[in-house]
């Protein structure tokens, strides 16, 4: 049973780590962050099972993951709010054509990671952006104004993947 215990602490220690470190997908992560999160797994396992090397302790630790993940999602689907702060909101990021500083200073995203993501969807300049938001999954999707580049060349309100947050 202790083995329930600290499977159930590990996730949602797990959960905390994912919330604070940023908004970022699995393609996006620096190399240093890929090699972080693996090791994570690693010293996971070990303090979920601790010297438990056998089929059943294994089993029980990836059951209750998987219990607590499933439980996750139907929460976030029984309550909308639940889903604010278990995966986050989306943020706005450029209104007007004007980068929001502040907001991108909180969310540890640099003016250059923003305008390569903008590059990425036709974009040259703010200026032809009329709305870009930071989503929940870390991608950035971009919104023309009238007649700007990215808006003539269809891409003014793809999702661009944004670069991840200090890497």
């Amino acid at each position: 049973m202790e083995i329930v215990f600290r499977a159930a602490a590990m996730f949602f220690f797990l959960w905390l780590v994912t919330r604070v470190v940023g908004r970022s997908t699995l393609g996006e992560l620096s190399t240093f962050q890929l090699i972080l999160f693996i090791t994570m797994g690693d010293m996971i396992q070990q303090a979920v099972t601790q010297q438990d090397y056998s089929v059943t302790g294994g089993v029980l630790a990836v059951s209750v993951f998987a219990v607590l993940t499933i439980a996750l999602s139907w929460a976030n689907a029984r309550w909308p709010a639940i889903r604010a702060v278990t995966h986050g909101v989306a943020i706005v990021v450029v209104q007007h054509g004007e980068p929001l500083l502040d907001t991108l200073r909180a969310e540890r995203m640099s003016l250059d990671d923003l305008m390569a993501a903008a590059r990425q969807q036709g974009f040259e300049r703010f200026a032809d952006i009329r709305l870009a938001v930071l989503e929940a999954n870390g991608q950035v999707s971009f919104f023309a104004n009238e007649g700007s580049a990215g808006a003539e060349a269809g891409n003014g309100r793809a999702g661009a993947a944004a670069p991840p947050p200090g890497g």
